[in-house]
């Protein structure tokens, strides 16, 4: 048994940057657990490998339950697991969403009150940059979205750092990795907390147990966190009882009120061109990455975006247009079969939820995963609305002419009711999960959990919304303001 002043549960996007600032304080100590290995792999530092880091080690490679608005099936759910969490295998996209979002949190999380901590992010404590080296197509992409009469598409910025990859654990924990008072251990997978009355006293794990003198703190994501706390005694009572679990507190919101952003891709072919991704591995690409630091393997591959309003009386958009210079098909698990372009169409605002439950008390399990995608018609709709603009995008001006033809959905698909059931047939996620922990029904203003003692969870869960952009900006900012409530 080893005491600490504050242990850290998960060393992703939120974990790493609470770890790093509350270990500022020299009189303070620090332990923090992440289930995953080092993050030592040539994939996590070459942008355009993301994708081959799916079902790794440095993968939870957690699948959902099967999905009654996708026909039952089931969706591949990648999450970091590694130092840097997600933030080692996502897409690097920096897209933070818009000041209305916050607005509707609960008091206390207002766009006025996280403005200070988002703008941390960029230039200070985040690296955020232009793309090094942006795809003709994708610029292409820009200017059909702009003739399509699309106001807001742009390239997007990135976080990497000369052309690499800068992942959370780059950003807060290396540089604070010298520190005496901070301990990393991974390879060290949290089994739960451990409770003396309703007071978190500290938590077991694989190596072995840890006290916290002063709070236990979860960074697990919107999987991990619920998960934990289930498995721990806090969540619904009939839930635990019904695995087993000894009830610390009954706290019926834990697990629920899962959100995620689902989207559909079209595919287009571009037979003749040498311009997608579908090059990036030829030994000049290598060289160009290792030499100048530019080339094909600095794409984050979803290299531009335009955010739409799919009904003129929206205030914001609803709908994201993701575009990519390659075929980004079968969930990212195989190599792009041809030349070709994708556009993934994406509803910001969906009103499907879902939930994370229980399947055993052995948090070694993974737990039953259901997002509860598209179960409101609204939420097909704006895909359905997506995919015909990525359609009128991929055969207008600059871009058509990398065109030769449509892979999916294809040319028989062309009716509302057509594209639905193609759209029900490929959705899948955009790795964007949220709000299992909300705000207000299960952690107060300050990140606390309702009902217990020495405990908060400070990461994506807690979101009660999604935000119009990706999640990893709201995350950090959320990590950058629970850091200054727990050092208060």
């Amino acid at each position: 048994m080893t005491e600490f002043d504050y242990v850290v549960v998960g060393a992703g996007s939120a974990g790493c940057a609470v770890a790093a600032r509350l270990s500022e304080d020299p009189g303070t100590s620090v332990l923090l657990l992440e289930a995953g290995p080092r993050d030592r792999a040539k994939e996590i530092r070459i942008p355009a490998a993301f994708s081959k880091l799916f079902k790794s080690k440095f993968d939870w490679s957690y699948q959902t339950a099967p999905q009654e608005g996708l026909g039952g099936r089931t969706v591949y759910y990648p999450r970091g697991k590694t130092l840097g969490g997600s933030s080692a295998m996502n897409a690097m996209m920096f897209l933070p969403g818009y000041p209305a979002d916050f607005d509707g949190w609960p008091d206390g999380w207002s766009w006025d009150a996280v403005r200070p901590y988002m703008d941390r992010l960029e230039p200070g404590s985040c690296t955020v940059s232009a793309l090094r080296d942006p795809n003709p197509m994708s610029r292409g992409f820009l200017e059909a979205a702009a003739a399509a009469e699309v106001e807001e598409a742009a390239l997007v910025r990135v976080t990497q750092r000369n052309g690499l990859r800068c992942t959370a654990a780059d950003v807060y924990l290396k540089p604070a990795r010298k520190r005496p008072n901070l301990t990393v251990a991974t390879d060290s997978q949290v089994l739960g907390i451990e409770f003396e009355g309703r007071r978190a006293r500290g938590v077991r794990h694989v190596a072995g147990s840890a006290r916290a003198a002063r709070e236990v703190i979860l960074c697990a994501g919107a999987i991990g966190s619920p998960q934990l706390l289930l498995v721990s005694g806090v969540g619904p009572a009939e839930q635990l009882r019904a695995h087993g679990v000894e009830v610390v507190h009954d706290l019926p919101g834990v697990g629920r009120n899962l959100s995620d952003h689902c989207m559909a891709i079209a595919l287009f072919d571009a037979e003749g061109s040498k311009d997608s991704l579908y090059d990036a591995e030829k030994p000049i690409q290598l060289l160009r990455l290792l030499l100048r630091r530019r080339g094909m393997l600095t794409s984050n591959v979803g290299e531009a975006a335009a955010f739409v309003r799919t009904r003129p009386e929206l205030t914001a958009p609803d709908l994201e247009l993701i575009f990519a210079p390659v075929l980004y098909v079968e969930e990212g698990l195989v190599p792009p079969p041809a030349h070709g372009f994708s556009m993934a169409s994406v509803g910001l605002q969906p009103n499907s939820r879902g939930s994370v439950s229980l399947r055993s008390a052995d948090a070694r399990e993974a737990p039953e995963i259901s997002p509860g995608y598209l179960q409101d018609p609204e939420d097909l709709r704006v895909l359905v609305e997506g995919t015909k603009l990525a359609r009128r995008i991929a055969a207008t001006g600059k871009l058509g002419r990398w065109l030769s033809g449509e892979r999916a959905p294809g040319p028989g698909v062309e009716s509302d009711d057509e594209i639905e059931a193609w759209v029900r047939q490929v959705a899948q996620t955009i790795y964007h999960p949220v709000g299992t922990c909300a705000l207000g029904s299960v952690v107060d203003s300050e990140l606390r959990v309702n009902g217990v003692e020495s405990l908060r969870v400070v990461d994506a869960s807690v979101m009660p919304k999604l935000n119009r952009g990706h999640t990893h900006a709201p995350t950090t900012m959320i990590a950058e303001r629970a850091s200054e409530f727990v050092r208060g």
